[in-house]
């Protein structure tokens, strides 16, 4: 059996979550709102207990890390920046087994007068202790 302090990491990943949202300077984002995608990588230290032992103690519970999501990208904010932050502290503080967050959100129809893009996102990624 693994040591903990030897244990496999694991990156756990939710991807392209889609939630509507009312982020965004202009005043009619915040009253029409957008489509968004966030999307979220963990970085998992002491993996064995789920790699080894099939244990939830081990990993996260992805149902808890998509709520949290979806209640922070429920609370309104100027910049895409400021909810990654958001986002980022709140699955640290929640999963102590989470060394390091990345978190990427995107605005699916920024905009951008005239622009022919698939979005505009911001990603922020923290470690634990950083």
């Amino acid at each position: 059996m693994t040591n903990e302090a030897q244990s496999p990491r694991l990156t756990v990943r939710l991807r392209n979550i889609r939630l509507r949202a009312f982020h965004g300077c202009l005043p009619q984002e915040r009253t029409v709102g957008n489509d968004y995608e966030v999307s979220a990588a963990l970085d998992i230290g002491g993996a064995a207990a789920a790699i080894e032992r099939d244990e939830l103690c081990g990993t996260v519970d992805y149902a808890a890390v998509y709520t949290l999501i979806r209640e922070e990208m429920g609370i309104p904010s100027r910049l895409l920046e400021h909810v990654c932050g958001r986002i980022v502290r709140r699955l640290l503080e929640a999963f102590p087994q989470v060394e390091c967050a990345t978190v990427t959100v995107m605005k699916l129809r920024p905009p951008i007068p005239g622009a022919d893009c698939d979005g505009a996102s911001v990603t922020l990624t923290e470690r634990r202790g950083a």
